[in-house]
Parts: C-alpha cells; sequence; structure tokens
C-alpha cells in the first residue's frame, strides 16, 4: 500500500483532535494555499520560527503531495514526542503509525541522514579536544534518540584529528557487547593512536553502570599494552551526557 492510498483515522487521539481530510483547511484556505504560505514562512523566518509540528509538515509534504498531513503530523510527534524522535525511530516503529509507508519513512530518513552528515562534517578530520562541544553535538545527534543500545569508537591520529568514527556493535535496550581486543586490533589496523568511546543509554539516563566502568577499564588496559590513549567514554542520554574523564572515571 503506497502513502496516497492510506486512509487517515479520524478518531480523536488523546489530547488531540484529529484534522478532517478536506481538501480546504480551516479558515476556508486551500490545501495549496496552506502550504505556500508554510514554505514562504519557513524561508522567511527560519527553523527557529516554527513549532515541530509545522516543520515535520513540511517534510510530509514531499512524501504525500496531495493530502493533507498536519493530522500525520501530530500523531508522530504524539507516538515519538518531539521532531528528533520522529526521525531517529527505525524504520519499524514507524511503520506502526497509522498513515506512515515507505514514501514517508524514506523522507525521515532522508532528513535523518542529513542532520548526521552535517554534524559529522564539523569534527571529521578535525582536531577533537579543541572541538569538543561540536563533538558531543555529533554524538547527540547521531545516538541520543536509538532505541537500542548502540557502541561506537572514534579513533583519532597523533594529532588527535578524527579519522574514523565506527560502530562496534549494537544491542538490546540495556545491553550491547563489547570487545577490547578487536578495538585495540582496529586501531592498529587504521594506525590511530588514541581512541574515544562512545555509547547510549536508550533510557535516557547517562548514569554509568558498573559493567559500563569495568568494561572501560578493560579497553584502558588493552590500549595501554599498546601504547594507546584512551581519551574518554562518553555515554549519551536523552538531553545530557556523561564524560569518564570529567567525573574522574579514567
Amino acid at each position: 500500500m503506497t502513502d496516497q492510498q492510506f486512509e487517515f483515522s479520524e478518531t480523536a487521539l488523546p489530547g488531540l483532535e484529529a484534522a478532517r481530510l478536506s481538501p480546504h483547511l480551516k479558515g476556508g484556505e486551500g490545501l495549496d494555499g496552506h502550504r505556500a504560505r508554510l514554505r514562504s514562512r519557513f524561508m522567511e523566518r527560519g527553523s527557529d520560527a516554527l513549532p515541530d509540528e509545522d516543520v515535520l509538515e513540511l517534510v510530509l509534504f514531499r512524501a504525500i503531495p496531495r493530502r493533507e498531513v498536519k493530522s500525520l503530523a501530530r500523531r508522530l510527534l504524539f507516538e515519538f514526542g518531539d521532531f528528533n524522535r520522529v526521525i531517529s525511530s527505525p524504520p519499524a516503529r514507524l511503520a506502526e503509525v497509522q498513515g506512515v509507508g515507505s514514501a514517508v519513512i524514506q523522507e525521515l530518513k532522508i532528513v535523518q541522514t542529513a542532520a548526521e552528515r552535517l554534524a559529522r562534517a564539523k569534527v571529521m578530520h578535525r582536531e577533537v579536544l579543541s572541538s569538543w562541544d561540536a563533538l558531543l553535538d555529533y554524538c547527540q545527534t547521531r545516538m541520543a534518540h536509538l532505541e537500542v543500545e548502540e557502541f561506537r569508537v572514534l579513533y583519532l591520529d597523533r594529532k588527535n584529528a578524527l579519522i574514523a568514527d565506527e560502530a562496534q556493535g549494537r544491542g538490546t535496550v540495556g545491553h550491547v557487547p563489547v570487545y577490547p581486543r578487536e578495538i585495540v586490533k582496529r586501531a592498529l589496523e587504521l594506525n590511530a593512536s588514541a581512541f574515544i568511546l562512545v555509547h547510549n543509554h536508550p533510557s535516557g539516563d547517562p548514569t554509568p553502570s558498573h559493567e559500563d566502568i569495568a568494561m572501560t577499564k578493560a579497553v584502558q588496559e588493552a590500549g595501554k599494552a599498546l601504547d594507546l590513549q584512551l581519551h574518554d567514554h562518553l555515554i549519551i542520554g536523552r538531553s545530557q551526557h556523561t564524560s569518564f574523564r570529567a567525573d574522574g572515571l579514567i
């Protein structure tokens, strides 16, 4: 079933009144007029002037060109909470929302990819320790809204420039396997001199567990044996992070 074939429900959501499927919007404004007005407001005032619902509508315009999409934008925000969580949600979860088909999922994933690449470009091949805020922004963009744990390693050269950012594994909501020998082996293959560990906590709380601390020490010791420095281990939560170095854990 394509996105154009979906029948949108008019059943009221808790706390939200679903918009009716009509070629005319509130106040008699036609669909084309509404879209033109919203696009104009975006170009004149920028994204900061628009709430999440409007920005999401702009994305959905491309996926569903001949239908009212405000009700779908509201439905997605009700389900996931905010714009970032909508575009970061797995395709399978998005597909569970009424009105979401392959075209919608594709557009949302394109936006997510663009956001990640813009954030990554600010840190890739740059001296990481002097652009720490940009690195944190990238990690938040890439990992804060994942629904399962992901473990990444950022490999640095002798000048502490980021030369590789690699996912070492994905796991469950509360666990991802980590293999210190594989991390060190990959560092040698890349001719890296140092590395930074990064993983997320889907719960949103970046407090390190006893397992996180033990694993970090194991990776640090494996690196020391080959003169590889562990600069930090970052745990990414929904809106905050934990730095092992800042907290004196390494």
